[in-house]
């Protein structure tokens, strides 16, 4: 058995003091529904935990200004069923409610969820050598290229990665443009959404922007008049407590029985939570009929490389888009 140290945090500072004593051993814990899940599959092994779930005020929710802000430490289940979300940001709290039973949600935060790592069998599985994972083990191979592929990912894979992105929630919140807010040993910074996921490229180790000792703070989404015309839309394996095959964030604006404004971001089909910006162009002045809105969400996988079995995945993701964009204009704004 290996033998670990946990502390609980009182303050950020405490905390972030802490990792820097522990160093490259250490983990930040809050719900632990990630971490414990990959510390059982032998995939993470820290030496030391550090509690972050109860730090003053990180589990605040604020609706009031000109954005709305979630703290990190905010539960996941306190989000979704917020009455402001629900009813002026449907595709926020679509995205908590279908990413996992209830019972997780009652458990995981927001900020956590943020890291919530791929689920590529052969990054989980392989822990012990028995299948090379340069995410895993850089430098050791990637055996899903060749291999069984049907999940992984057909939009910004590279030649020694092509792990999905697993997460819902930061699909959301990549098409209303947040911001992660982060505190560590070099002090606070933020970090566009768009730039906070990173691409395999030659190191698919390397996911998230985030810095040694770093702490995710907080969740900043600007409000804008389309999050009330908003869906998120998953097509999965099952009906419940699965990863998407597909998804689709969409938010829209409209006039005169046109779109003005598109918000599109994928899930279940890249290597990060991908925004659409070819579909969100093509969208713009069209009608939000089905029809119209395949059209443009194909324009979304031009530069798709599939598998061997994963094809399947760019005329799932275009449809996905093209329901989400129906879904998304029936709504009252």
């Amino acid at each position: 058995m290996r033998q670990l140290t946990y502390l609980r945090a009182r303050t950020t500072m405490e905390a972030i003091a802490a990792f820097t004593r522990a160093g490259a051993d250490a983990r930040y814990i809050a719900g632990g529904t990630t971490l414990y899940d990959l510390m059982k599959l032998g995939v993470e092994r820290p030496m030391h935990l550090i509690d972050v779930s109860s730090l003053e005020h990180a589990d605040r929710i604020d609706t009031g200004g000109d954005r709305l802000f979630f703290g990190a430490s905010a539960l996941m289940a306190d989000v979704a069923e917020n009455e402001i979300v629900r009813h002026d940001y449907p595709v926020l709290a679509e995205s908590l409610s279908k990413a996992a039973s209830q019972q997780l949600r009652n458990m995981a935060t927001v900020g956590g969820n943020l890291l919530q790592r791929t689920r590529c069998p052969y990054f989980r599985n392989g822990a012990g050598g028995i299948y090379p994972c340069n995410k895993r083990e850089p430098g050791s191979g990637c055996a899903a290229i060749g291999g069984i592929d049907r999940g992984q990912a057909v939009l910004g894979t590279s030649p020694t990665c092509t792990a999905v992105s697993a997460g819902d929630w930061p699909v959301a919140l990549t098409a209303l443009n947040a911001t992660i807010e982060l505190i560590g040993p070099s002090g606070a910074r933020s970090v566009p959404i768009a730039d906070f996921y990173l691409l395999p490229g030659s190191t698919p180790h390397r996911e998230f922007a985030i810095q040694p000792g770093e702490i995710i703070t907080g969740i900043a989404v600007p409000k804008t008049p389309a999050g009330a015309r908003s869906t998120y839309h998953k097509i999965r394996d099952r009906d419940s407590y699965a990863f998407a095959l597909a998804s689709a964030a969409v938010a829209l604006t409209l006039d005169k029985g046109r779109i003005t404004t598109a918000h599109v971001a994928l899930g279940g089909v890249g290597t990060r939570p991908w925004r659409a910006r070819q579909t969100e162009a093509a969208l713009q002045g069209q009608p939000p009929t089905r029809e119209a809105a395949l059209g443009a969400a194909r324009a979304a996988f031009a530069n798709a490389r599939p598998g061997r079995l994963n094809a399947f995945k760019i005329e799932l993701g275009a449809r996905t888009i093209a329901d989400a964009v129906v879904i998304a204009a029936e709504r009252k704004a």
